[in-house]
C-alpha cells in the first residue's frame, strides 16, 4: 500500500484521482477549498483530508517531514486563464511559488519518493498556429496563468536533472467529466454548458453565453482517460523527467458541441454570443503520440464521454427533483 499526497485533492480532477488510489492506497489530500468541496471525496478510512494552502510554508513542510510519500501529484492551482490576467500577483503565489516551494521542501525530507507529478497546462502553447501540438512544439505564453505554469514546468522537470527528483509533467488540454463544479470561475465550458443544459430541462429560463463565433476547437478529454495517463507517467520508469500531453488526439468546435448534446437530449440550447476573452486560444490539439508510448490508450470519444457526463448529470437532476 503506497502513501500518495495529492494538493487540490479536493477538486475536480483532484478528488477523482483521489478516489481512484484510495481503493488500494492511504492517500493524503490537501485543499483550500476555495474551488473543490470535501463531498467530492469518497468516505474511506484511507483519505485523510487537510484543509489548507499550498502556499502556506509551515503546513507544507509539516506534512511533507511526517510522512514519507510514495507519489505526490501537485494539482493545486487557480485554473483560470482570465483571473491570472486581473490578479497576476495573487495567481502566482499559487501556480508559481508553491511549486518551487514544494520541489524544495521534497528535495529536503523525500528521499524514498517515486514520483512528484506536475500539472501543466496546453495554454503554455499559446497561439503558434501550428498544430497538433507536441511536447516540443514553440511555447509561446500569453498570459500569466501559461508563464507561470510553464516556469514551474521546467523547474519540475530541471529538479529531476539537477538534483535526481524522480520528477514528470503533464500538460492537460480539456479536461471535462462528474464533480466540475459550473458554479466556479475557473470551470470548463462543457461543465457550464452542462449546468445551462440541466436548467433548460428544469424549464427554467437559460442562455449559454459563447465567447467567439463558436468554430473555436478544444481537445476535449474525458476525466477517466485523465486518470489513466496520471497514473501511467506516475509509474513508469521512462517517464522520469520529460513531459506529456493529456488529450485525445482529436478537436472538436463549441458548436458542435452543443449540437451533441443538443441532439442527445432533444432540446435546442439557447446561445448568447460574447466577444473573446483576453488570452483565450482559438484553436488547441492535442499530439498524443508520447504519451501512447507508454500505453495510453483514450478509451472514449468526446460523443461517448459526453453521454457518460450528461447520463450522470441526469441521474443527479433526477434525484434532486425526487428531495423535491
Amino acid at each position: 500500500m503506497n502513501n500518495i499526497l495529492i494538493t487540490g485533492g479536493a477538486g475536480f480532477i483532484g478528488s477523482t484521482l483521489a478516489n481512484f488510489y484510495s481503493k488500494d492506497h492511504k492517500v493524503t489530500v490537501i485543499d483550500d477549498l476555495s474551488m473543490g468541496s470535501v463531498s467530492n471525496l469518497d468516505t474511506s478510512a484511507n483519505i485523510q483530508f487537510i484543509e489548507g494552502s499550498v502556499t502556506d510554508y509551515r503546513l507544507m513542510e509539516e506534512v511533507l517531514t511526517d510522512t514519507q510519500f510514495d507519489y505526490i501529484f501537485h494539482l493545486a492551482a487557480i485554473a483560470s486563464v482570465a483571473d491570472s490576467v486581473a490578479r497576476p500577483l495573487e495567481t502566482h503565489q499559487i501556480n508559481f511559488d508553491s511549486v518551487f516551494q514544494l520541489l524544495e521542501l521534497v528535495k529536503c525530507n523525500q528521499a524514498e519518493l517515486k514520483r512528484l507529478v506536475f500539472a501543466s497546462s496546453a495554454a503554455v502553447y499559446g497561439d503558434e498556429p501550428t498544430l497538433p501540438k507536441q511536447e516540443e512544439s514553440v511555447i509561446r505564453p500569453l498570459t500569466p496563468y501559461a508563464i507561470d505554469k510553464f516556469a514551474a514546468e521546467k523547474y519540475v522537470v530541471d529538479y529531476f536533472h539537477l538534483y535526481d527528483i524522480p520528477t514528470s509533467a503533464v500538460r492537460f488540454f480539456n479536461v471535462y467529466g462528474p464533480k466540475q463544479n459550473p458554479e466556479s470561475p475557473y470551470s470548463g465550458v462543457i461543465s457550464i454548458m452542462m449546468d445551462r443544459y440541466k436548467k433548460l430541462l428544469n424549464k427554467e429560463n437559460t442562455t449559454f453565453t459563447m465567447f467567439g463565433d463558436g468554430t473555436q476547437s478544444r481537445d476535449f478529454v474525458f476525466i477517466d482517460d485523465v486518470v489513466q495517463a496520471l497514473n501511467l507517467i506516475a509509474t513508469s520508469s521512462e517517464t522520469l523527467g520529460e513531459v506529456y500531453n493529456i488529450g485525445t488526439g482529436e478537436a472538436i468546435e463549441l458548436s458542435e458541441l452543443v449540437s451533441i448534446v443538443d441532439d442527445f437530449l432533444g432540446v435546442s440550447l439557447p446561445i448568447r454570443y460574447d466577444n473573446e476573452r483576453p488570452g483565450d486560444i482559438k484553436h488547441s490539439l492535442a499530439d498524443i503520440s508520447k504519451v501512447k508510448g507508454i500505453g495510453y490508450q483514450p478509451n472514449y470519444t468526446v460523443k461517448t464521454g459526453l453521454e457518460k457526463y450528461v447520463s450522470y448529470e441526469l441521474g443527479a437532476l433526477e434525484k434532486d427533483s425526487s428531495r423535491n
